[in-house]
């Protein structure tokens, strides 16, 4: 499977502004759905919860509906890296952030939010809004 390596966390102020990306090992040989997971705190592994995803190939993107509007995915191809830009942060946003990867065809209302259909899987990133 692809390592994926998250970065760019860190503290912001409700209101604020954070990006995260997650850099892919390799080019993938196809197209990919590429999805950020969000553990809240109080949570356990398995009650990670799906925030966006991108289809690495169509550029199509998913949003769970607390966030749309305010975070944007996107997929930079010659880097082999997604990002996450996150404006209007609030306070229930906190959590670590982990990206994950799956075959193109996941990246398909709802199966997107399946933590079980991706295989590979970041080692997590943490936001913090206070």
């Amino acid at each position: 499977h692809v390592q994926l390596v998250e970065s760019g966390g860190g503290s912001v102020q409700a209101g604020g502004s954070l990006k995260i990306s997650c850099v892919a090992s390799e080019a993938s040989s196809g197209p990919a759905c590429m999805t950020w997971f969000r553990r809240s705190p109080g949570t356990t592994h398995d009650e990670r919860e799906a925030v966006a995803a991108v289809h690495t190939g169509s550029g199509d993107t998913y949003y769970t509906d607390s966030v749309k509007g305010r975070f944007t995915i996107l997929y930079e191809g010659p880097k082999n890296t997604m990002v996450l830009e996150m404006n209007n942060l609030q306070i229930q946003d906190t959590g670590e952030y982990y990206c994950a990867s799956a075959g193109p065809l996941v990246c398909a209302a709802p199966y997107w939010s399946l933590k079980l259909r991706y295989l590979s899987w970041g080692q997590g990133t943490q936001v913090t809004v206070s």
